[in-house]
């Protein structure tokens, strides 16, 4: 239980700092900060398995640096999309 709270906690970190790159951060809350975040690292583990064999996610490992690594990458990339289906076009 305590690796799911703190994997929220680091999700929503990584939500932040992602929709900050991406300059999305004036549009979503905290809520959506969290679900970025966690949505971003099972998108960037999926994609890191698929590149390298191996796994990665907020749940199993959540202070791991490529995991951290991975979950920003994945909230980068599901950030991307949702603005391209939103507004034709990636900021």
């Amino acid at each position: 239980m305590i690796n799911f709270i703190i994997a929220l906690i680091m999700g929503g970190i990584i939500g932040w700092l992602a929709s900050k790159v991406m300059n999305t951060d004036a549009q979503q809350g905290v809520f959506l900060n969290v679900v970025v975040g966690c949505i971003g690292s099972m998108l960037g583990g999926w994609l890191f398995s698929f590149l390298t064999g191996g796994t990665q996610n907020l749940r199993d490992a959540p202070f791991n640096p490529v995991t951290l690594v991975v979950a920003f990458g994945g909230a980068i990339v599901l950030l991307g999309i949702v603005n391209l289906i939103r507004r034709g076009q990636v900021r």
